[in-house]
């Protein structure tokens, strides 16, 4: 049976920016999902979780035969989990962090179709140079890392902060693009 659709379970414009540069036709659905860290629970538990909670949103309102794509980014170092800034402040203090170490990129990914669920992570190693204060201060007026887990986007200005990746580079964008086409083969579709 072919997909009537396929859905990004999403509100990223990156995911959408993605998911169109490799010529995927698809509708956007933004699900609402509590994105908050259960206790105990690791990096990869919580990013493929969240994934799973997206999927399974977009599952209840479209048809069993289209194909729902949902994904979760997170930027963890020290064990530690680096979401979203909830202000500029905070953008600045994990910027500060991050500066001149390497972290980890994680993204979940959960693809639906015919109501099996199909769940993965993929993982990114990405080393900061060192940043001065200014710098950061400069990055964080841009506004760039506002809404972006570990505060900054390695396709744009945040380009300029990175040494090097080991791994997806698309993953730290938040769409791992090889992860989610060997999924998609998975259920028969070619990408």
């Amino acid at each position: 049976m072919i997909p009537t659709r396929i859905i990004l379970a999403s509100g990223s414009p990156r995911r959408k920016a993605l998911l169109e540069s490799i010529g995927i036709e698809f509708e956007v659905y933004k699900p609402d999902a509590d994105e908050s860290v259960k206790t105990g629970e690791t990096p990869s538990e919580l990013c493929r979780r969240l994934a799973t909670l997206k999927a399974e949103a977009g599952m209840r309102v479209f048809s069993r035969n289209d194909i729902i794509i949902a994904a979760d980014t997170i930027v963890v170092i020290d064990g530690e989990i680096l979401g979203k800034p909830v202000d500029r402040e905070d953008a600045a203090l994990m910027l500060k962090h991050l500066s001149g170490r390497e972290h980890e990129v994680i993204t979940g990914v959960a693809v639906s179709y015919m109501g099996r669920l199909s769940v993965n992570d993929e993982h990114t190693r990405v080393k900061f140079r060192e940043l001065t204060d200014d710098e950061i201060s400069e990055y964080v007026a841009t506004g760039e890392g506002d809404d972006k887990a570990g505060a900054y986007a390695v396709q744009g200005k945040g380009a300029l902060m990175i040494e090097g990746i080991t791994g997806d580079y698309f993953n730290v964008v938040g769409l791992p693009l090889c992860r989610l086409g060997l999924m998609l083969k998975g259920i028969g579709v070619r990408v």
